[in-house]
């Protein structure tokens, strides 16, 4: 083989610069054509026709910044680099709105750059595009109306669940749902109970927290949280009792439980656990309101023990006195019908007197007034001896033992306790609208001894009967003058209850079921024509249709047989005569109260006792005797 003659060093030496000098000749002659072309940057910066199409792509992002800068116009917009959104590489963009977008302000720019490079005149801007709202904004903007209408909705859906819960516990338990509510207190020792819900929620997510794998630390903190809550309940039942540092603790339970919440547990677990919690709540919760409603009724049907102690002490002084030995023979005022004749059922001694007080405050001629009471045994010698210590202008009182006179005038009669008048919870509901339309009410009606009132004052023709919870702010003298032409009972109708709507209640006795019901308080008797009329003997005739095992089963049926026994005998007095609702209906307008002519306190709530409304207390105390030495002594203070 022929050896190849070898380069001279130098000759290698020189090749590297000449490839160097070739290479940027080259490249030299590159870069004019770069700038001829125009070609598009590198993705390392952007240019200002990248930014404008981005900004034209996206015309909710000009919203936004229309609705922030009020008068703003899109022009400005453009020019405005500063002002401008920044936007997520990630972001999806519509082809055609790129499209459509952008070429408009290509072209723009590209005219702007040629004027410029040929030194023209300073070229036109043309407006930018009107942008319209993109569908994005309108659905969002619709989503938030529907969020908006779904959140009214939710609150009605709230009130309206309020108004049924209501309304199922007027069902239930009567006005003790309008005082509960009227008296409804601050929730006492918050921190407790605070304390014993976080306890339940962490109780229901510990199980399933324990059995996931890698949350060994949250499940120790957890039962560790538990434990420490179980300790301080343990020591602790009011607020006053909890140590200084609860508050921290109830924090780290706080953070345990959003802990937890975030971790993938079994809901079924936990959904089972909680309504287990909310079933027992509810359930102890309607226990307690059971409870609360039997004290109720139990306060609204006893005596107050300060009221026990002023019959007792009148009582005894009774015998005490000269009063024991004093003949007991009626004034002659007491039989003659020259009088006006009040008759009143009670065995309350101060309700009593507050009816009288008022009916001879409102009366011009007080002197010409009669007023008898009957009551039981019991209560006799306490009012007898109380309005003998106590005098009314020139008005007379007689005070009768019922259950005497029942057993020497009437003997045939077996029932021999008095009863006053009778008071029924009525729920009236609308026929067209039964869930929505319903409202509560009480009827006063009379009782078995309200009957037996013609064979008692045997001497009288007329007269008006009195319940012991009314109060008289007008003088009644002009109801004697009334012609009652052939009617028996002068009441106030209530029409808001017709005898139709009680066919459960009135059997298949034949009656109007167009005629409405009526009420005690204030009734205009006339005894002539009850007598004429047989109403008595009718009464019993009824009596025995309705058939009545014990005393409650009588007192139940004074609806059918009152309203049947004064069927088509009621004469309709003006309803401005009685006001009536004041022992159970929070919403009478005071003004309304002071125009009636007398107030009934017919519902539980009287004024006399602790239970009554005290907005309405004012009317019943003004007529009340004051100054007296055994309401002092016991206490009394209405």
């Amino acid at each position: 083989m022929k050896a190849q003659p070898l380069l001279p060093a130098a000759l290698k030496r020189r090749r590297g610069p000449r490839v160097a000098v070739l290479a940027l000749v080259f490249c030299s002659l590159l870069v004019p054509f770069a700038f001829l072309f125009d070609r598009a940057p590198s993705s390392g910066y952007v240019t200002t026709e990248e930014r404008h199409r981005q900004e034209v792509v996206l015309p909710s992002l000009d919203h936004v910044v229309k609705r922030d800068r009020p008068g703003a116009n899109s022009e400005r917009r453009l020019d405005a680099p500063e002002k401008k959104i920044p936007i997520s590489s990630d972001q999806n963009i519509p082809e055609k709105r790129i499209s459509k977008g952008s070429a408009g302000v290509i072209d723009q720019h590209k005219q702007i750059d040629s004027h410029s490079r040929s030194g023209g005149a300073k070229p036109k801007v043309l407006p930018a595009p009107k942008v319209e709202p993109s569908k994005a904004v309108a659905e969002s903007t619709r989503e938030t109306r529907e969020i908006s209408k779904d959140v009214q909705g939710q609150q009605k859906v709230a009130k309206a669940d309020e108004v049924e819960k209501a309304k199922a516990c007027q069902l239930e338990f009567g006005s003790y749902c309008l005082w509960s509510i009227e008296h409804k207190e601050v929730m006492k020792d918050s921190i407790v109970k605070r304390l014993k819900d976080q306890l339940f929620v962490a109780r229901s997510y510990y199980p399933s927290i324990a059995k996931l794998q890698g949350y060994e630390a949250l499940t120790q903190e957890m039962k560790q949280n538990i434990q420490e809550h179980e300790r301080v309940l343990s020591v602790s039942t009011v607020d006053a009792d909890l140590p200084s540092f609860i508050n921290k603790r109830m924090e780290q339970m706080e953070r345990t439980i959003a802990r937890s919440k975030s971790c993938t547990v079994d809901c079924k677990n936990v959904d089972r656990k909680l309504r287990q919690i909310l079933d027992m709540t509810e359930d102890e919760a309607h226990f307690h309101m059971k409870q609360s409603a039997f004290l109720y009724n139990l306060g609204a049907q006893t005596l107050q023990k300060s009221h026990h102690c002023l019959n007792m002490r009148l009582t005894l002084e009774y015998f005490k006195s000269s009063s024991f030995d004093s003949d007991d023979s009626p004034s002659g005022k007491f039989s003659s019908p020259k009088y006006m004749h009040y008759v009143i059922l009670s065995k309350n001694v101060l309700a009593a007197s507050v009816v009288i007080n008022s009916t001879v405050s409102s009366c011009k001629d007080p002197g010409n007034l009669a007023f008898h009471i009957l009551t039981d045994a019991q209560n006799f010698y306490a009012m007898k001896h109380w309005f003998a210590r106590n005098s009314y202008k020139n008005a007379v009182i007689h005070v009768l033992n019922y259950e005497a006179i029942i057993l020497e005038k009437l003997p045939k009669d077996n029932i021999q306790q008095l009863y006053l008048p009778e008071e029924f919870r009525v729920l009236i509901r609308s026929i067209k609208q039964p869930t929505e339309n319903t409202r509560m009410e009480y009827l006063s009606l009379f009782s078995h001894s309200h009957f037996l009132i013609p064979e008692i004052f045997k001497y009288l023709n007329k007269v008006v009967l009195l319940d012991d919870d009314v109060v008289v702010q007008r003088d009644l003298s002009f109801l004697w003058n009334i012609d009652m032409g052939d009617k028996v009972n002068g009441a106030v109708k209530f029409c808001g209850l017709k005898l139709g709507q009680m066919r459960n209640v009135l059997g298949k006795t034949a009656y109007d079921p167009k005629s409405c019901a009526w009420m005690s308080g204030v009734n205009l008797i006339n005894l002539d024509k009850w007598r004429e009329h047989n109403v008595t003997e009718n009464y019993l005739l009824l009596m025995k249709k309705f058939k009545f095992k014990d005393e409650r089963s009588l007192q139940a049926a004074a609806i059918p047989l009152s309203l049947l026994s004064f069927q088509h005998l009621i004469y309709p007095l003006d309803e401005k005569l009685t006001l009536a609702g004041l022992g159970y209906d929070y919403g009478i307008d005071e003004e309304v109260a002071q125009r009636a002519a007398s107030l009934h306190y017919n519902g539980n709530m009287k004024p006399w006792l602790e239970l009554g409304i005290p907005d309405y207390k004012k009317y019943w105390r003004r007529f009340l005797v004051r100054g007296d030495r055994f309401m002092d002594e016991c206490n009394v203070n209405p």
